[in-house]
This record gives C-alpha cells, sequence and structure tokens, in this order.
C-alpha cells in the first residue's frame, strides 16, 4: 500500500509532517492551499479513516498509525479553533 506524508504550517507558525498509510489525502488537500481549522479537520478524517480502511480492507485490521494521526489533527486544530481567519496551510506531499 503506497503511504504517503504530508506537511502542515498551523496558525502559530508550526509545520506537521502528518503520516497517512494511502495516497487519499491528495484527493482531500492540495498543495499550497490553505483551510480553516475545522475544514481541514473534517477533510483529514475523511481522508484518514478512509486510509485506514483500506488497511483493513487489505490487511484485515485498521491502520492505527492514520487513527493516531488523526487523534493528534484533533488536538491541534482544537488549539486554534477560535482563532478569528486561522487557516491551515498543507504545504508538501512526500510519497
Amino acid at each position: 500500500m503506497p503511504e504517503m506524508r504530508f506537511t502542515v504550517r498551523w496558525p502559530d507558525d508550526t509545520v506537521t509532517n502528518c503520516y497517512s498509510p494511502s495516497l487519499i489525502i491528495k484527493d482531500y488537500f492540495a498543495v499550497g492551499t490553505s483551510y480553516p481549522p475545522a475544514d481541514f479537520l473534517e477533510r483529514a478524517s475523511t481522508a484518514l479513516n478512509i486510509a485506514s480502511e483500506r488497511v483493513r480492507a487489505k490487511y484485515g485490521y485498521a491502520c492505527s498509525s492514520a487513527l493516531d494521526q488523526l487523534r493528534q489533527i484533533e488536538e491541534t486544530v482544537a488549539l486554534h479553533a477560535a482563532s478569528p481567519g486561522a487557516l491551515v496551510k498543507v504545504e508538501r506531499f512526500s510519497e
């Protein structure tokens, strides 16, 4: 299964390298595009859950790394969700 990483810049200018066990992330995000935190979380949740289910279909179990990544994203979005004008930028995909 082709895994990938995607680099995200948060509203406080910190950068996180995120993991997905599938290239599905490319269907939900575009490099160079910024998203409001709630929209970013919704897209990440959908994509990472699909990725985890793809692992389940292939190997018989969900991808704990994808679900852990989603939890980390949820925690970070919660820190920025109330900031007016906050945006989360997807900076890079790495396969």
